[in-house]
């Protein structure tokens, strides 16, 4: 099952146990049973401090499956599958932190998840091609690791598809709690901590008020972000940056091949490189904390203020704005209603629950075609349906796309509704633009690619924006307002690329840092 080089890697892990662990086994007659049993041998070869055993009262109604155990407690995760994939690094890591080794999470964390009262139970659904799904099921087995009143099992949706569709599981990673729907997409363990700790928002509210004004403050986490950050700390003034999930857009991409120096990445590696960068300066970092309002300074020099979802505010003598964008979506009736019951933004996430089945791809551009490729050997069929009269992807990939049989394109086509049974999605409508009729297709799965939308709402009457919502900057990453600066893909920069991002965020920190310098010295002072 592992490859010489993934033996190598684990080998090298497993010496970091402290305390016995056993792997137990709920196996049936299937070849993924098989497949599983072989697997959990292999890792128990490679360590005296891991056994292999069948499971007997602690038996689990999914098979394949296995738990992960600390020899003689109940402290304990559960995988239902077989966690190679992304997911290998979830393996890892769980025989690491039932076996002993600390995790990679802050005390105050550690004490927060210990002091959680209740019983909670988690199931997390999951793809071995979801990027998204890792964070989450890490998450949540940290916490199980933690506190022995919480419980975790991870769950390969692929394997389990009677499970899946009796739950209407259409989308991953999805989570239950306590056999309800819990949570649904990527999320961080404070986000977890602060949706079953009650009292999580009022003391990070509390503990956010109390900081000093910053010299620059940025807010976004994503390349813009994490580069105007650095720049400013490495000028050695007070830094701050509030993030509603650090890393941004990068965290949902899943393959990055044009950051200069770098052959190839995966997003969520990509932002996490992003944040340990940032953490080897002096940066305030403030992960999930939403932006609602920006108060400008009242005359120039002085202090702006950040309003945050909580109830805090936060100051500082300038401001990068580097809030990023978020998918676009159709804006039809019905969207809405059947989003993640059939309707979702990302094919490498939700792909392999639609096997077999019909799917169409909204958008013709290079992510409308390159998700019709890859889905066209998940699914049954791929209907591409583009509002333009051609499809604007590159040469290349729409050769590739009219090479394959099951995939068919509808050009000079309008979306006009997403229709299902109240439940589930069940098909679209759409208005052929040259002729002015309208067809119906039956569909199990919509996969929506048109491109992005600003995250700039909030920022409406503080600062001047373009009618599609960017903020107008000028070449040094200026906004209309004195002191406040913006970059990356909230931005009118033409062209939105990682890259891009982040030497437009290195500009707007060193012109921060630049207007801070030539502030009177009455006004540096004031502030």
């Amino acid at each position: 099952m592992l490859d010489a080089n993934l033996t190598q890697q684990l080998k090298g892990y497993l010496t970091r146990i402290r305390v016995p662990i056993e792997l137990v086994a709920s196996l049936g007659d299937d070849a993924k049973s098989r497949e599983l049993d072989e697997l959990l041998n292999e890792i128990a070869a490679l360590s005296d401090m891991v056994t292999v055993r069948p499971a007997d009262g602690d038996d689990d109604a999914r098979t394949p499956s296995f738990l992960i155990r600390r020899a003689g407690t109940d402290t304990a995760v559960r995988f239902a599958g077989i966690p190679l994939g992304h997911e290998f690094t979830s393996l890892v890591l769980a025989l690491l932190q039932v076996g002993g080794h600390p995790p990679r999470i802050s005390d105050e964390v550690i004490g927060q998840i210990e002091a959680l009262e209740g019983d909670f139970v988690f199931e997390t659904y999951f793809s071995l091609s979801c990027a998204n799904c890792p964070d989450v099921v890490q998450a949540l087995n940290t916490m199980a690791v933690l506190n022995p009143r919480i419980r975790h099992t991870a769950i390969d949706g692929a394997l389990f598809k009677d499970e899946v569709e009796r739950r209407e599981i259409m989308t991953v990673p999805q989570v239950f709690l306590n056999g309800a729907p819990f949570a649904q997409g990527r999320q961080e363990l404070e986000q977890i901590l602060a949706r079953i700790d009650t009292g999580a928002e009022a003391r990070a509210a509390e503990k956010l008020a109390g900081k000093e004004p910053f010299d620059v403050l940025v807010v976004g986490g994503g390349p813009a972000g994490a580069a105007a950050a650095i720049y400013a700390a490495r000028k050695g003034i007070r830094t701050g940056i509030a993030a509603e999930r650090f890393g941004g857009q990068v965290l949902d991409t899943v393959s990055i091949e044009n950051f200069i120096s770098v052959s190839h990445t995966e997003g969520p590696r990509f932002a996490t490189q992003l944040e340990s960068h940032v953490g080897d300066y002096d940066v305030d970092v403030m992960n999930l904390q939403t932006a609602t309002a920006l108060v400008p300074a009242a005359e120039e020099g002085g202090l702006h203020e950040i309003v945050l979802k909580n109830g805090a505010s936060l100051r500082a003598r300038t401001l990068i704005l580097s809030t990023g964008a978020r998918w676009r979506q159709m804006n039809v009736p019905g969207e809405n209603e059947y989003r993640n019951k059939g309707v979702t933004y990302c094919p490498h996430c939700d792909g392999p629950l639609f096997k077999g089945k019909r799917v169409a791809v909204i958008g013709g551009g290079n992510s409308g075609v390159e998700a019709a490729i890859d889905l066209a050997g998940i699914v049954g069929h791929v209907t591409l349906i583009e509002y333009d009269s051609q499809l604007r992807a590159d040469a290349v990939l729409q050769r590739k796309l009219g090479s394959l049989a099951n995939v068919k394109v509808i050009t000079s086509a309008l979306t006009t509704e997403v229709f299902g049974d109240g439940n589930k999605l069940t098909g679209l409508t759409y208005k052929d633009r040259d002729r002015g009729t309208e067809h119906q297709i039956e569909l199990e799965g919509i996969f929506v690619q048109i491109g992005l939308v600003p995250n700039t709402e909030w920022l409406k009457g503080a600062v001047a924006l373009t009618p599609h919502g960017e903020i107008g900057i000028d070449a040094r990453g200026a906004t209309s307002q004195p002191g406040i600066f913006a970059a990356g893909d909230a931005t009118t920069v033409p062209y939105k690329q990682i890259v891009i991002a982040a030497g437009a965020g290195s500009a707007a920190a060193l012109s921060a840092f630049d207007y801070l310098i030539r502030l009177p010295a009455e006004e540096r002072e004031a502030a």
